[in-house]
């Protein structure tokens, strides 16, 4: 991980061994008022299924969440989102009950909670997902619904997943593969690979 100044200095706080502090950090990272920063690395960790990360202000890493592999997931590919109690959200590549991935919650203790499985045939969990009202989360998949080109999803505290939009695919949006950002009115925007006019 690295620091950038607006000077176009960069310094390297921390460098990833690939072992129990986590490999291959893919995405970016959330920081809290303290400036410690929290992400995910792919790979590494207790069982090589990557980790959910700490980077404090004084440059020492925490790997705060190994993923097994299993049930709880494997191979977080995104960003986190962090709530105001200081827990934090994303999904995963792989891994739960059906292998495609979950939607998980790590706490401020390291407990990893899965706040739902990703079915099979319902897509990649992909992107930052964000947090709403209530603790509710948004996010996005790669492929599932009705033309396998991504769906637009809701998870609430329950576990319950809701699915407020199905890519068509054509002219609309196709594989929406990114994070989601939600405002104070509850429109969410955000991007998706393929679809369009022009279907770049």
């Amino acid at each position: 991980m690295f620091e950038l100044t607006a000077g176009g200095t960069e310094t390297v706080l921390y460098s990833f061994t690939g072992g129990a502090d986590g490999g291959a950090p893919d995405a970016g990272v959330v920081t809290d008022p303290e400036g410690n920063h929290y992400g995910t690395t792919v790979f590494g960790g207790a069982s090589n299924a990557g980790t959910v990360f700490k980077l404090g202000a004084s440059g020492t890493e925490t790997a705060l969440y190994s993923f097994t592999g299993g049930a709880d997931g494997s191979q977080p590919q995104v960003g986190l989102v962090r709530d105001s109690e200081g827990n934090l959200y994303g999904t995963t590549e792989i891994g739960g009950t059906s292998g495609a991935g979950v939607v998980f919650k790590v706490d401020t203790g390291g407990q990893e909670t899965v706040r739902i499985h990703w079915g099979s045939g319902r897509g990649i969990p992909q992107g930052k997902p964000d947090q709403g009202l209530k603790g509710q989360l948004y996010g996005t998949t790669a492929g599932g619904g009705p033309s396998n080109h991504g769906v637009v999803f809701k998870v609430d505290t329950s576990g319950t997943e809701t699915v407020l939009h199905n890519s068509a695919g054509r002219a609309g949006a196709r594989n929406p593969a990114a994070g989601l950002v939600l405002d104070s009115k509850g429109t969410l925007y955000g991007t998706a690979v393929y679809g369009g006019t022009s279907t770049e």
